[in-house]
């Protein structure tokens, strides 16, 4: 890639060949003009991730007031907001919480978000970074017989088993953070491919929460999960992000899967993030995803995996 572009009215550097890109000279807040804000939405769409340098000015509020110009902004299912937020969630892997499998946010629902909104407060000296992934080109990639499998595939996510804690926790607040995530326990039953409601673009929907398919034995689905999720992570479908303390990622969460690099020891690490609203994922035939299961239990609040 060569150099800035102007795309919309904004200052725009592709960071790889296939996802991401760097939005230049706009100042991120609540007070967006509408033809600025529709640019963002535009280059979300076409980068499926945007990075912003230089938002240290952005708080809590201000944080959740940019969040609501691209919808309805949605506190975690399970895991408890930032006191005194609607919908502004810790993600702290200073401790341990750390998401270290590819995933794409949420999908144990069956309207999961459209989009994240993440800010980095405290960063490590060095590693850290955040990997991204575009499921709408991994799906072009597959071979047509693939393809043709993945269309007619359906695969049930869950929280009951979270991508971010090992078999066997390391401390007590990583197992109380399990108890927290797993609060509610979700099972949804989703198509593999989705349809983009903003491009029209068909995306595969895969990651850590996926359980198994339907209709296929634990044993199978675990080795077609493997082919098709390899195809998600090829490299030359993936971003990789270093951040600094006042950086802004943006995601589409409907066409990317992205993971967080633990390489950075017991540095301290901090972002928060805000959930725009999703909408129910609609299958290549036409069929919406649907939730299979839902249990509630109470326990104890605790912060959220580090993205």
């Amino acid at each position: 890639m060569s150099g800035n572009r102007r795309e919309s009215g904004l200052e725009i550097l592709p960071v790889a060949g296939r996802i991401g890109a760097e939005i230049r000279g706009v100042r991120l807040s609540g007070e967006l003009e509408p033809a600025t804000v529709e640019s963002i939405r535009q280059a979300l769409f076409k980068y499926k991730v945007i990075f912003f340098r230089g938002q240290e000015h952005l708080d809590e509020a201000s944080h959740e007031a940019f969040g609501r110009l691209l919808g309805d902004i949605v506190p975690h299912p399970t895991v408890p907001s930032v006191k005194g937020t609607e919908a502004v969630l810790d993600i702290d892997g200073t401790h341990g919480n750390r998401a270290t499998a590819w995933h794409t946010d949420v999908t144990f629902v069956d309207a999961y978000p459209q989009a994240s909104i993440l800010r980095a407060l405290i960063v490590p000296t060095h590693g850290g970074d955040t990997s991204w992934a575009n499921t709408a080109t991994a799906y072009q990639s597959l071979p047509p017989k693939l393809q043709e499998i993945a269309n007619n595939l359906w695969a049930v996510h869950s929280n009951a088993y979270d991508y971010s804690v090992p078999t066997k926790a390391t401390s007590d607040k990583l197992k109380r953070y399990f108890d927290v995530f797993t609060s509610t326990v979700y099972e949804t039953e989703h198509p593999v491919v989705r349809i983009h409601p903003g491009t029209g673009e068909r995306t595969l929907v895969l990651g850590a929460f996926l359980r198994h398919f339907v209709d296929l034995p634990q044993a199978d689905s675990r080795q077609l999960f493997a082919l098709l999720q390899g195809y998600v992570t090829r490299l030359e479908n993936t971003v990789r992000w270093r951040w600094s303390v006042g950086d802004v990622a943006i995601w589409d969460n409907r066409a990317t899967q992205h993971v967080a690099i633990d390489d950075y020891g017991k540095q301290p690490r901090l972002h928060r993030r805000v959930t725009v609203a999703g909408d129910v994922p609609v299958s290549v035939d036409g069929r919406r995803s649907r939730i299979l299961k839902k249990e509630s239990a109470q326990r104890e609040p605790v912060a959220a995996a580090a993205s």
